[in-house]
């Protein structure tokens, strides 16, 4: 069989970018802002609001930086018990993990919970980081990036959220382009194994689409209405006893293993 025996995606535990995001959200800043950012994206009123809204909610650190919510990862820790009871002795063969610091902040959790991680191989690689957003990361938040910089909203609107490359970043189909490297380097070298990998968000729908095969309608659908949760797991499952050389399925998604 060409493909893994089994491969879980973990997407990290919360960051404090998903706590920023909450506390926004609730704001009654943010409210208005959201008001006449739908009433006039354009307006000295939404722009001025914008500039509100990213001067009292800027996380201040690169997206490759930003740390965990929790440091001490416990709700990765709860997940990787789970997986320690679920899948017992059947270590991984590979750990790979993004580079950023809330995954391997993430998988340090999960190796308190299912210790038999710590002596597996681990791999940091690139290609399962998180979508670049460029220039947007400055504001923290695409519609306040778009109320600042109206030229990019009109291009947000013209190519839709699935083709529109942020500046001096990615799009969607940049990051499914990357993940179809990591998943060659997967079934080359990894063929028949089992593999846990620590990635993000936008990630594990990439990987998803690859596999089977996703156009735009799917991927934006799947990410409006199942996005994959804090800690959610999804796992992918070889059958060497199909086709020539053996079918790779979801076996499920985005399952959360933890209490809170």
């Amino acid at each position: 069989m060409k493909w893994p025996e089994l491969m879980l995606l973990v997407r990290h535990d919360v960051s404090a970018y998903n706590v920023l995001k909450s506390l926004k959200a609730k704001s009654k800043l943010y409210q208005t802002f959201l008001t006449e950012f739908k009433q006039n994206p354009e307006s000295e009123t939404t722009q001025a609001l914008a500039k509100a809204v990213q001067a009292q909610f800027a996380l201040g650190v690169g997206d490759a930086k930003t740390p965990l919510r929790d440091l001490e990862a416990k709700r990765a820790r709860e997940v990787g018990a789970a997986l320690w009871d679920r899948y017992g002795d059947a270590l991984p063969h590979i750990i790979f993990v993004s580079p950023y610091e809330r995954t391997r902040n993430t998988l340090a959790g999960l190796i308190r919970g299912w210790p038999g991680l710590e002596h597996v191989r681990v791999i940091e690689d690139e290609r399962i980081r998180e979508q670049e957003h460029g220039l947007a990361l400055l504001y923290n938040d695409w519609r306040v990036f778009h109320a600042i910089h109206p030229e990019q909203g009109k291009l947000y609107q013209l190519e839709g959220r699935y083709w529109y490359r942020y500046p001096q970043g990615e799009s969607v189909p940049d990051v499914r382009e990357r993940n179809r490297s990591w998943m060659n380097t997967v079934v080359r070298d990894f063929a028949e194994q089992r593999i846990l990998a620590v990635t993000h968000h936008l990630n594990i729908l990439g990987i998803r689409a690859n596999l089977e095969r996703w156009d735009a309608d799917d991927f934006i659908g799947v990410d409006e209405h199942d996005k994959p949760i804090n800690c959610g797991v999804t796992a992918y499952k070889g059958d060497p006893t199909k086709g020539k050389d053996g079918r790779f399925g979801l076996e499920y998604y985005n399952h959360r293993l933890y209490k809170e």
